[in-house]
């Protein structure tokens, strides 16, 4: 007995439907232990929180495709708030409190960002150490500098300019937090450039075989150096949105950033050993990882603070699941 073209064509591809059964699941759990999890005010905490890890997720989007990794987001992210918080405090006997000194703070997050992703990229690149090195290496550096900055306590805003910025985190725009906007923005022009440029054909066919992308005549270099770049970008305007939320940088600013965004993107689908990176999966994944750090908030069974447990444990499984599947399908070809 044949199938019919029907039957096959029906059939639910698990790898791209995945994340989205998974969060579905993880809301029905979530509802089932306490229906407080629904309500509108956890459900806009959620998704605010999700804004940050998602955003820098979807820098990470690229640079995982492309077969690189970035481990200093987070530190990055620490040192660039305490710039901001320094040079917006500076700036107030010249400009004032008013909005000219939070663009000035964000127009310097902003140089910072592209600025700290271009060294990771091209250290990566032209100094032909490896990404991993590289970004534990700033990430020291990062995560260092804050705590010198803030000599070892913590930086905080003028408190006049923190009610001017505050909007920034807490108001809302046609229903949804301005942080949750600024996420959709990212992650559609992320989505554009991976699926519908050459730059995003190029990442993948770098991550798949840089060997043969050189030979392609693709501009290797340049193309990772843009990746750690994007990256750089996606971290500043994550920190932009953060900054307001506290008014405040230590040395514990953005601490597992890194391993949340990692961890987003790999649920997501995108392929740690690069060649194969899905945005819209990347955006699942932050949304997945915020939503069970909630569930432990609305439940005694594991404490809130092993949340950084569980993000590892989710890696290391679905790395695990990724070598499986990358195995069997090497295995249909050959």
């Amino acid at each position: 007995m044949t199938t019919s073209p029907k039957t096959r064509n029906f059939r639910i591809d698990f790898k791209t439907a995945g994340p989205a059964i998974a969060l579905l699941i993880l809301c029905v759990i979530g509802f089932l232990l306490n229906p407080a999890f629904i309500s509108e005010g956890n459900i806009t905490n959620l998704l605010t929180r999700s804004a940050f890890i998602g955003i820098i997720a979807v820098g990470a989007t690229f640079v995982i495709t492309a077969g690189g990794i970035d481990l200093s987001v987070g530190s990055m992210a620490a040192v660039i708030a305490g710039v901001m918080i320094i040079v917006m405090n500076g700036a107030v006997d010249t400009f004032g409190t008013g909005v000219t000194t939070v663009l000035i703070g964000c127009g310097c997050s902003i140089i910072l960002g592209l600025g700290a992703g271009w060294v990771n990229g091209v250290l990566t690149t032209k100094g032909k150490i490896e990404a991993f090195i590289v970004t534990l290496g700033t990430m020291g550096i990062y995560r260092s500098l804050v705590t010198y900055f803030a000599d070892g306590g913590t930086l905080s805003l003028n408190y006049d300019i923190r009610g001017t910025y505050r909007p920034v985190y807490y108001d809302s725009f046609f229903g949804l937090p301005i942080p949750v906007w600024v996420f959709i923005v990212v992650a559609i022009c992320g989505w554009l450039l991976l699926n519908r440029t050459a730059f995003g054909r190029y990442c993948t066919a770098i991550g798949s075989n840089e060997s043969v992308a050189q030979y392609s005549a693709i501009k290797v270099d340049r193309i990772k150096t843009l990746t750690f770049v994007i990256q750089g970008l996606c971290v500043s305007l994550a920190t932009i949105i953060y900054v307001p939320r506290l008014g405040s940088a230590s040395s514990s600013t953005g601490v597992l950033w890194e391993l949340e965004a990692i961890a987003a993107v790999i649920i997501g689908g995108t392929v740690l050993k690069g060649g194969y990176g899905r945005i819209g999966g990347t955006i699942l994944g932050a949304l997945i990882l915020t939503t069970i750090g909630n569930i432990l908030n609305f439940t005694d069974m594991i404490s809130n603070y092993l949340n950084g447990t569980m993000q590892g444990l989710i890696i290391i499984v679905a790395v695990w699941l990724q070598r499986g599947e990358w195995g069997r399908t090497k295995h249909k070809t050959e």
